[in-house]
């Protein structure tokens, strides 16, 4: 038997292995409890309606003030981590390993209740304010790994070449150096931004009124009260419009990528 023949012999019974576990698994299912459950009719409107309203705008506002305060930062740490002087490499690799290294969960909750039992100080905003304090140190500690990782892939020669017509080193970075890295590390940024809306829904343990939920906090609280009670409607619906979100991120982020290479 060639080799071409058996590969789609094999495909063809790999096909029909497939198509049989999906018949059997449609067969066994209860559609109807599904349904009941996980994607209520009853009030489905209202319940789509808060979440939008207010679960979506609040995780895309908390998500863009700790994306963008993280990478202002980032930038801080990223050159702090490429700096000759030595202290500051070591607060640099201080912060970021630290801050890479316990989770954001532990991060939020020291922020929220661990700073203001021990100095006093309450971070701006009350508990949501330090909540996304705590996703913006988080936030920074990767995108500055991920701005360092840019900056050294632009090849050394575009510096040098800087310097090389009277260019000083902070004009240097900032208009001939940092532009390049920057379109280098468009995808993984966005990556990281797509992680921190999920990252969102861990600000839930500070305690969020009403109006401030996001996502999956508006979406555990709608499961106990409104018009799809004692079902899992509203984290069907949650889970949907995450992904209404993300999904449209991650193939421009495969876009990106695949024209980069080409480019290359």
């Amino acid at each position: 038997m060639k080799r071409t023949t058996k590969r789609r012999l094999t495909h063809l019974v790999l096909y029909a292995v497939l198509l049989v576990l999906a018949v059997a698994v449609a067969l066994l299912l209860d559609w109807g409890r599904l349904q009941e459950n996980f994607l209520n009719l009853n009030g489905l409107g209202d319940n789509l309606s808060a979440l939008i309203l207010t679960g979506v705008r609040n995780t895309l506002g908390y998500t863009v003030v700790a994306f963008g305060g993280g990478l202002v930062l980032a930038f801080a740490l990223a050159l702090m981590k490429l700096s000759p002087v030595l202290p500051y490499r070591w607060l640099a690799t201080v912060w970021v390993e630290f801050f890479r290294g316990v989770p954001s969960l532990i991060v939020i909750l020291g922020m929220a209740f661990g700073v203001p039992i021990a100095t006093g100080w309450t971070p701006p905003g009350g508990p949501v304010g330090a909540g996304l304090l705590g996703l913006v140190f988080v936030a920074s500690a990767y995108i500055a790994e991920t701005l360092r990782a840019g900056i050294q892939a632009v090849p050394k020669g575009q510096a040098e070449a800087a310097r090389s017509l009277g260019m000083s080193s902070g004009w240097t970075m900032t208009s001939v150096v940092m532009p390049q890295a920057l379109r280098i590390v468009v995808p993984p940024l966005t990556n990281e931004f797509v992680l921190l809306i999920k990252d969102t829904a861990l600000l839930f343990v500070i305690g969020l009124a009403a109006s401030q939920r996001e996502l999956t906090t508006l979406g555990r609280d709608l499961m106990t009260s409104g018009p799809t009670a004692g079902t899992a409607t509203s984290l069907t619906l949650a889970a949907l419009l995450y992904l209404a979100i993300t999904l449209p991120l991650t193939r421009l982020v495969a876009w990106m990528e695949t024209r980069q290479n080409r480019s290359r």
